[in-house]
């Protein structure tokens, strides 16, 4: 085994080396991908947004999925004009990112201002969308309901519940889908502990893989653990046949959900990636940290390998209120030996987050997998 020191050492020129017990070396170069990041440049409408789920609704069709968002102009790289909706969301046509074009999508108040594309049916808070699934017919989007706090930062909200948004209609334009909303029955959600699904879904084989995430908030940094429950194709609503891990089995209690790794955040990613026959967990370390990192395993529940850094996030340098987060691959545009990665950078201070366009919106990065064997 080497240590930690040297695993750093070999974290260089934007490549990662892994070694298995199996004298099996894995290498991870990564680069910068220009081409999309520019799909997502825009100084008028959309200006940016954090979230960034991604979702293949046909073989040229992608859904992209944002929460909080900016709608309004870019001038002298300042936010101008402008106001944060909610969510949002995007549909790309092609996966050429040279030819592709993306359009986006947004609500409308009665006077015209931009609004959030979906809002709570309860009428309470509002939602940030994270995963879905296009799934017997119909898309699938987790909704987290969210309400703001006492507290005076750009941290004032908490998460009071999970919504399933089944989209009956998701071949039609955005603008015509008929949505409705399911309240997910399971989860916590008090100022100590929480626990919810719908951080990344995954179809594989017969079930859709639901993760999420479940936090002791007494523990320190690296308490919040990964969790997933699994549900058939034709039972996304019917939450009865929703199954979770609890280390050994599936079982019906919720409560018996087993944590699967420490460390995890709120948002990330899980795929099968055929070039390595193992599935990959991209996420950022701790949730915010210039750190993207992952872990792979031979199962959808692992157990999974010790984290690997995959990248280390620049931005977080540029001021010292910034911070990177969301990190999350993207299986959907990636070719079968690559995933393509996004994350997000933000501020602390809203004053300086207006001021300097060039945060808050997807970064885009591939990792290769090249496999080797060491003789």
């Amino acid at each position: 085994m080497r240590s930690k020191k040297s695993m750093a050492q070999l974290i260089l020129c934007g490549v990662v080396f892994c070694y298995s017990s199996f004298g099996e070396e894995v290498k991870y170069p990564v680069e910068r991908l220009p081409e999309y990041e520019a799909l997502f440049t825009r100084d008028k409408g959309w200006t940016g947004a954090d979230g960034v789920f991604s979702l293949e609704l046909s073989d040229n069709k992608i859904l992209w999925l944002f929460s909080d968002t900016w709608i309004g102009d870019i001038v002298n790289g300042q936010h101008k004009n402008a106001t944060i909706v909610n969510n949002s969301i995007a549909i790309q046509r092609g996966k050429d990112p040279s030819n592709a074009t993306v359009e986006f999508f947004w609500g409308t108040t009665k006077d015209g201002k931009p609004a959030a594309f979906i809002t709570p049916c309860d009428g309470v808070g509002w939602f940030w969308v994270f995963h879905g699934v296009a799934a017997d017919g119909k898309l699938y989007l987790f909704l987290m309901q969210m309400i703001k706090t006492d507290e005076k930062s750009v941290f004032g909200f908490k998460n009071i519940g999970t919504w399933l948004g089944e989209v009956e209609n998701p071949k039609d334009e955005p603008t015509k889908w008929r949505i409705k909303q399911h309240k997910v029955p399971y989860g916590r959600y008090s100022q100590g502990s929480e626990m919810f699904f719908g951080s990344t879904v995954m179809k594989d084989r017969d079930f859709v893989y639901i993760y999420g995430c479940c936090e002791d908030r007494s523990k320190p940094l690296g308490g919040r653990r990964m969790v997933v429950t699994r549900a058939p194709h034709n039972g996304m609503t019917d939450f009865k046949k929703w199954r979770f891990w609890n280390g050994a089995d599936w079982v019906a209690d919720a409560n018996k959900a087993g944590g699967l790794f420490d460390g995890i955040a709120t948002e990330y990613s899980v795929s099968f990636q055929p070039a390595m026959k193992k599935y990959v967990v991209i996420y950022t370390e701790y949730g915010m940290s210039a750190n993207i990192m992952m872990r792979v395993s031979d199962t959808p529940v692992g157990p999974w390998s010790q984290p690997s850094k995959v990248y280390e996030c620049p931005e977080s340098t540029w001021h010292k209120t910034y911070f990177c987060y969301a990190a999350k691959g993207h299986q959907e545009i990636s070719k079968e030996n690559e995933l393509i990665i996004t994350y997000v950078c933000n501020s602390t201070d809203f004053w300086q987050m207006v001021r300097d366009s060039r945060i808050y919106w997807p970064r885009f990065l591939k990792m290769k997998f090249d496999v080797q064997r060491q003789r």
